[in-house]
């Protein structure tokens, strides 16, 4: 039997226009003019015989039967998108795409992606890094993983690993005058943070018992992963996630003068592409890091090892 389908274009510009409640969002998203994907509902309301929306003074509101319809429409989208992305992957290879924070990816998952690839040579990963969390719906992107300052109402979304801050340093600063051998020391020396990162600093003095403190020459970089390296460096001191570092730990390129840590109440959350089904690659991919945030977890729970400096307190 003939298929009797409005214009294929119609149809994208009316659920993009009801993912946005928008025209202009709809076509920004489709790369063509407000007036365009006006036009495109208009049509398919003209052959469906039915009104989409309502237009209003405010903008755009979809009608009960719009509404019945984009949610027919969004579910056959995620269909051809899943279709299209495993007719490409059979003919490019197994690929997968990741969207993961710059600190994130440069020390904590790269480094274990070795063993990963060990297990599954036959999977291609494309790394793309951003502070920004992936819009499944928006970008060609199967897993995306970033930091959450509270639990994520999606429960979609799975906890990797918790977040504790504490302050770290070069051995060289360590060791240097003016010392640091109480938290109130801090105020002689540069606070290196990131400004993705605001109130990480705020969170930790707090708990150390601080509410003011004006340290000279604070610096605020882009990313974590240059503060970090301002503190090898001997820039200051910085403010880090424990998890990103430990390897610096480890190796003595960085120490901690204080032995308190606080967890906050966010941390890495981990979610992947839920389009129609996942793929085998997918899978393996979410199954491996699930366990090698667990492993990590289970290594550094309780998080009270001594480290070289003041008086052991972890929270």
């Amino acid at each position: 039997m003939r298929r009797k389908l409005p214009p294929l274009n119609a149809l994208r510009a009316f659920e993009a226009s009801g993912r946005y409640s928008s025209f202009t969002g709809a076509a920004k998203e489709l790369l063509v003019t407000q007036g365009a994907v006006s036009r495109h509902v208009s049509s398919l309301e003209d052959w469906l015989g039915v009104k989409l929306f309502l237009r209003t003074h405010r903008g755009i509101e979809l009608t009960r039967k719009g509404e019945a319809y984009i949610r027919a429409l969004s579910v056959a989208f995620d269909q051809i998108d899943y279709a299209t992305r495993e007719a490409r992957d059979q003919t490019e290879g197994s690929v997968l795409r990741l969207k993961v924070p710059p600190t994130f990816a440069m020390r904590w998952l790269v480094p274990r992606l070795t063993r990963f690839q060990s297990m599954h040579p036959g999977i291609e990963l494309q790394v793309t890094t951003s502070h920004e969390p992936a819009n499944f719906r928006q970008e060609d992107v199967d897993v995306s993983v970033h930091s959450h300052p509270f639990p994520p109402v999606d429960s979609g979304q799975h906890r990797l690993f918790r977040e504790v801050l504490m302050p770290v340093c070069s051995p060289n600063l360590l060791k240097r005058e003016p010392g640091l051998r109480c938290p109130k020391d801090l105020a002689r020396h540069a606070l290196l943070s990131s400004r993705h990162r605001p109130m990480d600093w705020s969170r930790w003095l707090i708990e150390a018992g601080i509410t003011e403190l004006d340290s000279p020459g604070s610096i605020d970089f882009d990313n974590a992963a240059l503060a970090y390296q301002g503190a090898i460096d001997d820039l200051g001191v910085v403010i880090a996630v424990r998890a990103l570092i430990e390897d610096d730990l480890r190796t003595g390129r960085l120490v901690a003068p204080f032995d308190l840590q606080v967890s906050t109440p966010g941390g890495y959350y981990l979610a992947c592409s839920q389009v129609s089904s996942k793929s085998p690659q997918l899978v393996a991919f979410e199954e491996w890091l699930v366990k090698e945030a667990e492993d990590y977890e289970r290594w550094v729970q309780p998080a009270t090892e001594p480290f070289p400096g003041g008086a052991s307190a972890t929270r």
